[in-house]
């Protein structure tokens, strides 16, 4: 089946926006780990900066250059998916290429995902827009109104997407582009327990754990078991059930993901969006693919046949090509330049 471009969607096609796999690594496993190959190191000295939230936490934030530009330059905010942070691939891929085009990038760390575990007796989830929406209102309040757009990955980019459509049209962004979202949690939870897809699970149940665990270890009591029947979750969704649900106010696993999937919401956003998949996501069911019929007219949606998870790597194995580097920046130039 030939890739969905945005020739079917809008007036806005070109031929550098389709997506082409890297010669002999059109494999969703290889287009999922390849970027951990060739996008090791940042590019740039980030800036860090903590602010702190209403209810006594702190969220940390990793800016391409001193935050103090925020008040001259457009903005791009990233959120990373799950366990991710500024040294995700993607994240600090994208926080360079801002750079290069005279952008002035951040990303917003979630709760216990820089480095250093958060106090209180929460962490985050796909859902939960109420970090992303006090650090939006802080950057205007703080740096003034300057055109800001953000990026959501994976989890971050259900999270941003549930943001847009809550905030409808009081949204500040000027734009928003969502990356191998799993915008059906629980058949992408299912999927996640089949076949290869296992692999991914494993490695990410065990980074969830061990956050977990250091979480316990600095703030005895602000999660809802002990490091002793944590060691013992086998699955994501049992760390959900436990964990998740219970300090977030879900009644359990399936309650938090049928209510905070952000397909159903996707009608309500009224910004300017760019949604991007890949059809051989390992980490997706086919149902996070929505109805393009029932989609407003600023929302563009892209569905590519190859690209794994936050993948999409072009070019050669000599010359590699990160093709999210150019397709996003490329999008939100009509909304951040001029």
């Amino acid at each position: 089946m030939a890739e969905i471009t945005p020739a079917e969607l809008s007036a806005n096609s070109d031929e550098t926006q389709l997506f082409r796999p890297m010669i002999g690594a059109r494999n969703p496993h290889m287009q999922t780990m390849l970027p951990r190959l060739i996008r090791r190191r940042l590019r740039f000295t980030p800036w860090w900066q903590r602010i702190d939230t209403p209810d006594g936490d702190f969220i940390d934030l990793a800016w391409s250059e001193h935050p103090s530009k925020a008040q001259h330059k457009p903005r791009l905010v990233v959120f990373h998916g799950l366990e991710g942070s500024l040294h995700s691939p993607y994240a600090h891929g994208l926080m360079n290429a801002a750079k290069q085009r005279g952008w002035l990038g951040v990303v917003m760390h979630f709760r216990g995902c820089s480095g250093e575990p958060n106090r209180m007796n929460r962490i985050y989830h796909s859902g939960e827009t109420n970090d992303a929406s006090y650090f939006l209102d802080w950057l205007r309040r703080r740096y003034g109104a300057r055109p800001t757009a953000a990026v959501g990955f994976s989890l971050g980019g259900n999270m941003l997407a549930c943001l847009m459509a809550q905030q409808e049209k009081a949204c500040s962004l000027a734009a928003g582009v969502v990356v191998s979202a799993p915008l059906m949690l629980e058949p992408c939870c299912y999927h996640m327990e089949k076949g290869f897809s296992r692999f991914y699970q494993r490695y990410l149940l065990n980074l969830l754990k061990a956050n977990a665990g250091r979480k316990l270890k600095a703030w005895p009591g602000t999660l809802p078991i002990d490091r002793a029947r944590l060691k013992r979750i086998r699955r994501i969704r049992e760390f959900d059930d436990l964990i998740t649900s219970k300090i977030h106010g879900f009644r359990d696993a399936l309650d938090y993901y049928r209510r905070c999937s952000a397909l159903p919401m996707l009608p309500q956003i009224a910004r300017p969006t760019l949604i991007i998949h890949a059809k051989d996501d390992p980490f997706m069911d086919h149902q996070v693919i929505p109805d393009l019929d029932h989609l407003p007219p600023n929302i563009e949606y892209q569905l590519t046949e190859h690209g794994g998870h936050v993948g999409f790597v072009g070019g050669t194995l000599r010359h590699p090509e990160m093709w999210l580097e150019k397709r996003i920046p490329d999008w939100l130039s009509q909304f951040l330049d001029g």
